[in-house]
């Protein structure tokens, strides 16, 4: 890609990646369900991956600068380009991390000037992360138990991060579909 391509062509394409990339859940869950199956919003850990490359400044950076972001995020660089340029690219507040990944990754590789393929280096994740059946962005997690109301809703766009509740899933998916300006928006929790 290049570093003109369009924004709705780089949605286009981590909306074709995020369903790969992690977001499997069949049907909808309850509001209770869905209470006790989310992370709590705070803390979050930032994960570096291995073989990052990074100097030990630059990862300590990255990780100070992580751990002030909502979860599921990613970040990702240019190899041949190093940290403090335009390429660098964090995606945070996303339903799963390998949805962040996707799109750091589509961020960055429309903004990269070397020869290398963008890679993520560093992922911030719910403290304790481990896989479950529902994972919902840090945003979507506190108005699950803020704002939720039975009967009612929640959709996600696993492509862009957003959100949507509203009283029926009709409605939540309508709303949903507005704010991502894309068709991937699924009902997650319904009751």
């Amino acid at each position: 890609m290049s570093a003109r391509t369009p924004k709705s062509a780089l949605v286009a394409l981590v909306a074709l990646l995020a369903p790969a990339a992690g977001f499997a859940q069949s049907a909808p869950v309850s509001g209770a369900v869905a209470q006790e199956m989310v992370f709590a919003p705070e803390p979050v850990q930032v994960e570096m991956v291995e073989g990052h490359g990074l100097s030990e400044a630059d990862a300590s950076a990255l990780q100070m600068v992580g751990s002030g972001q909502p979860y599921y995020g990613a970040i990702a660089i240019s190899p041949d380009e190093g940290l403090m340029v335009e390429a660098t690219v964090a995606a945070v507040n996303h339903h799963t991390a390998a949805a962040a990944e996707a799109a750091a990754i589509a961020g960055c590789e429309a903004k990269r000037k070397g020869k290398a393929a963008c890679m993520v280096v560093a992922r911030i994740l719910p403290e304790g992360w481990t896989a479950r059946d529902l994972t919902l962005s840090r945003d979507a997690t506190v108005a699950l138990g803020k704002d939720y109301k039975t009967p009612g809703a929640l959709a996600v766009s696993p492509a862009t991060g957003n959100f949507a509740l509203a009283g029926s899933a009709e409605a939540a998916l309508a709303a949903c579909a507005e704010k991502a300006k894309t068709d991937d928006c699924v009902v997650a929790v319904q009751d």
